[in-house]
């Protein structure tokens, strides 16, 4: 099928489904059991819901159900980090939110779970970007976003100092895994079906679940997936997890048996040490899932598939320009770039170690019209944020999982001329918030065709499994059918960067964190 044909089915089957939904109408009374919502883009939003609590370093517990009266109307303090300076934060920050068509029990709506990124250091589901209310309206689906524990407090490795650590390199993950129970104990209240539950994230919550994949405690709580510029091949090794803890104790002064301490010190500490330089990666101290033979007993996608999500449907993809959003074209990195300083200034932007010479030589081979610019950003991007994603669609392939589909998403910001299609690029299209602060997406046609696309494709895969896009060829060996979104349009290639694909297979992906 053309390119054009799918296009013009595509978005006119998602905007007829998304059109059919009378969803204004059912916004009507924000209560829920003991929480007061409020009216939000039409539909019911309930804000700053408490699904458990945590001592540091310690497992989360579930927030029992009955209480006191409460308002669920503001975002709770997210978690310590060193970004998001500007917004309240707390080590109680467990709490998530939901958006929903109608707060009726008996409504069964796909509920759309979403994990926000900034790797495992960084982030919230506050953003702006990622607020549920317009794609619960077009999609008719509940909508749940969760803050958790990041940094040390959610992945600090303190096994070796007792038992009672046991699960202290992968607490993050399992405050993922309490918000899920909750989903599948509380949803139905608010409108959903906890047997239609899908799970997507972007960047470092497309990591987040991909290890859940492979997590024995997260067996059954979701039924599909999506990531979004977002794999985790590999977890952390313990030794690994030990050098950065001790790297953690070093940059807080404290002396290697301290635990006790650290336990109690003010959290603004713990923070401001996690600029320290990573012992294993460099950069600063990276702290995430652990492979700690309990909690996550394999590594996700290492050297298979986990087999206890093969069955799970999941969406894959990634922007063609994913480095342009965190290498600023305008910056020092690209300024005076040419011939004869590109390969050094690609050397330290990539995972895979090859003789960057060499690739540039073969990038201007295959590509003789392009920039030294061009060429930069090509290679950074498939050198270091597009191995991941290649590795997890192949070995669900090669493990015989025939419900995976992947998407490339090509569309150029039409704001800034020198973005391109850039890491973070695609959220506003999935959430419909094109005019949200920090969107890049604009709100012309194009957008909102996009948007269309983008949302009835993910909305359709937590109805029915599939992606509400008919036309989009699931992911095989060796044909690598891939969704192209581009402006408004949408076509599948086979392999549409083959090229680019094998030569950087000529040597092997280190996973950050790793």
């Amino acid at each position: 099928m053309s390119g054009a044909d799918l296009t013009r089915r595509a978005v006119l089957g998602a905007g007829a489904a998304l059109a059919a939904t009378p969803v204004l109408a059912r916004a009507r009374d924000p209560r829920v059991g003991r929480f007061t919502g409020m009216r939000e883009d039409g539909v019911l939003a309930f804000k700053g819901i408490r699904y458990g609590r945590a001592a540091r370093f310690e497992r989360a517990l579930p927030e029992p159900w009955n209480g006191n009266p409460a308002k669920a109307q503001t975002f709770a303090p997210i978690a310590p980090q060193r970004g998001n300076p500007d917004l309240p934060q707390s080590e109680d920050c467990l709490f998530l939110n939901v958006w929903t068509p109608d707060a009726n029990p008996r409504a069964g709506r796909a509920v759309m779970v979403y994990f926000h990124g900034g790797a495992y250091s960084n982030g919230t589901v506050t953003d702006p970007l990622t607020h549920g209310g317009k794609l619960a309206a077009q999609g008719d689906v509940v909508v749940v976003t969760v803050n958790h524990r990041l940094n040390a407090l959610g992945h600090a490795w303190l096994k070796p100092f007792g038992a009672r650590f046991a699960d202290s390199g992968n607490l993050g993950q399992l405050d993922l895994v309490l918000a899920l129970e909750w989903v599948r104990d509380h949803v139905r209240d608010f409108g959903g079906d906890p047997a239609r539950v899908m799970v997507f994230g972007q960047s470092g919550g497309g990591a987040k679940i991909a290890t859940l994949m492979a997590m024995p405690a997260a067996r059954g709580l979701f039924h599909c997936a999506a990531t979004m510029s977002g794999q985790q091949v590999v977890a952390s090794g313990p030794n690994n997890a030990w050098k950065r803890t001790q790297a953690l104790f070093a940059a807080l002064g404290l002396q290697p048996r301290d635990v006790e301490l650290l336990r109690t010190l003010p959290v603004e500490r713990i923070v401001d040490a996690l600029g320290a330089t990573d012992p294993v990666m460099g950069g600063g101290l990276y702290m995430g899932p652990v492979l700690d033979m309990t909690n996550l007993p394999r590594h996700p996608f290492w050297p298979d598939a986990a087999p206890q999500s093969l069955e799970i449907p999941m969406i894959l993809g990634n922007v063609r320009e994913e480095t342009r959003a965190f290498i600023d074209p305008r910056g020092p990195r690209l300024r005076g770039l040419d011939w004869d300083n590109l390969a050094a200034r690609i050397a330290p932007e990539i995972k895979i170690d090859l003789d960057v010479d060499w690739v540039v030589a073969q990038y201007r081979r295959q590509h003789p019209q392009w920039t030294p610019e061009q060429v930069f950003y090509a290679a950074t991007t498939a050198g270091r944020s597009w191995p991941g994603q290649v590795i997890e669609a192949d070995e669900r392939a090669r493990a015989g999982a025939t419900k995976t589909w992947v998407y490339q998403f090509d569309r150029p910001s039409p704001l800034d001329p020198l973005r391109g299609a850039a890491h973070t690029d695609d959220i506003p299209y999935v959430f419909g918030t094109l005019d949200a602060p920090g969107s890049m997406s604009g709100t012309d046609l194009g957008a909102r065709m996009t948007r269309d696309l983008m949302m009835g494709a993910f909305a359709g895969l937590a109805r029915t499994g599939r992606p509400g896009l008919a036309d989009w060829t699931a992911y095989t060996l060796p044909d690598r059918a891939t969704l192209v979104v581009g402006d408004g349009t949408a076509s599948i290639a086979s392999d549409p960067r083959k090229w680019e694909r094998e030569l950087w297979a000529t040597g092997p992906y280190v996973q950050p964190g790793s």
